[in-house]
């Protein structure tokens, strides 16, 4: 188990829509490591009631909450995915908060003992490419990719949400290819294949970090 470590290290890890990126950080988790997840601190500071809901309200308008108050995701995501000016607008609200929680979650973790962290980050690579985002001045030990193929992506959405072939692969060729994070990763997990073959991934690449660690 990693938390018998000596060594402290950061890990990145990322993935693309339907590749499983968060089964595998639950494979970490049960090797000992602590899990820390970008879209879970997005979600908690977007809840109702909290400062970046209304300030999302004031930038986007009344029609980015529902009847109840709550965000409204597919609302404001109608807007900012055909405005550019729009989405910046959203990343300068969102972003900075979000880098900042991340930051305190990531310093009480190491200051509690952590041995292993590992950092849940969706747009990793796309972050470090722009320098915005979670991941822009995280410094990781290594860098690791959750892999599927495109044509894995899109099936295991399909079976997942109920969404039509086409509405999937919008999703997925909407974000950097899968291929492309491949090439800038340190480590690849292929999840294409059984659970207890990514599991022996998981447990293989976290013993090569750990050794290549000073």
């Amino acid at each position: 188990m990693c938390h018998a470590a000596r060594v402290s290290v950061t890990i990145g890890l990322s993935g693309g829509i339907g590749t499983g990126k968060s089964s595998v950080a639950r494979l970490f988790a049960a090797q000992g490591a602590v899990v820390i997840d970008a879209d879970v601190i997005v979600h908690e500071l977007q809840a109702r009631g909290m400062p970046m809901v209304a300030e999302l309200a004031e930038a986007f308008g009344p029609g980015v909450l529902d009847a109840q108050g709550d965000l409204d995701r597919a609302a404001l995501g109608a807007i900012v995915f055909r405005d550019p000016e729009a989405r910046a607008r959203l990343n300068a609200i969102v972003h900075p908060k979000v880098g900042a929680e991340f930051a305190r979650r990531v310093a009480e973790a190491r200051a509690s003992g952590a041995r292993v962290l590992v950092l849940d980050i969706p747009l990793l690579f796309e972050g470090r490419r722009s320098g915005t985002g979670s991941a822009a001045k995280m410094q990781f030990d290594a860098t690791v990719l959750v892999y599927a193929p495109e044509a894995l992506q899109i099936e295991r959405q399909i079976a997942r949400d109920g969404c039509s072939r086409e509405e999937a692969l919008r999703r997925v060729r909407a974000q950097m290819s899968i291929e492309e994070k491949k090439a800038l990763a340190d480590y690849v997990i292929d999840n294409g294949g059984s659970l207890a073959e990514t599991e022996r991934q998981v447990r293989e690449v976290l013993s090569r970090i750990l050794a290549a660690a000073p």
